[in-house]
């Protein structure tokens, strides 16, 4: 069974459903957070958009090391921004996954904070994650916006205050 065409298919839903959700961002609410565990709303709407950008790095690199300061946080304020972030980002991925084989995916890939190893996938595993983190950390989203009563479109099927999806 060929996954590399099932990815790419998943990779553009969650891209149409993202794209719905972060239509509805409020730019006003940039520091809600609905507990003070939680992340403020704009860091959890860019780190959903930046997610997007994640197949390509995966596929492009062995390793991400925070340690090493492979990551650099995205700092962004409004929706135009995030919408912005969410089309790169997502251009990026397709482009690589149109360019690759399925043989790519048995490469290894792992997450390091210095000597401490925090993952360590194939790279399809390291793909399949980022797509679930999507998923997770959207929903987190809709969270709060249903917190401050913003509409909610459906992503796996209606939401309460959408039929479509």
């Amino acid at each position: 069974m060929n996954t590399l065409p099932l990815i790419k298919k998943e990779l553009a839903d969650e891209y149409e459903t993202t794209k719905q959700f972060l239509a509805q961002y409020p730019d006003t609410l940039n520091e809600f957070s609905p507990h003070e565990k939680s992340m403020k709303m704009m860091p959890l709407a860019t780190h959903v958009a930046e997610i997007f950008g994640w197949p390509d790095f995966m596929m492009k690199t062995t390793q991400l090391d925070f340690a090493a300061g492979d990551y650099q946080p995205v700092f962004l304020n409004t929706r135009e921004e995030l919408m912005g972030k969410l089309e790169e980002d997502y251009a990026k991925s397709k482009e690589t996954l149109e360019n690759m084989s399925e043989e790519d995916l048995e490469g290894r890939w792992q997450m390091r904070n210095g000597e401490t190893l925090l993952a360590d996938y194939s790279k399809y595993e390291g793909i399949r994650h980022a797509l679930n983190q999507i998923a997770h950390h959207r929903a987190q989203l809709g969270v709060y916006y249903r917190l401050n009563n913003i509409p909610l479109p459906g992503s796996y099927g209606p939401s309460a205050d959408s039929m479509e999806f």
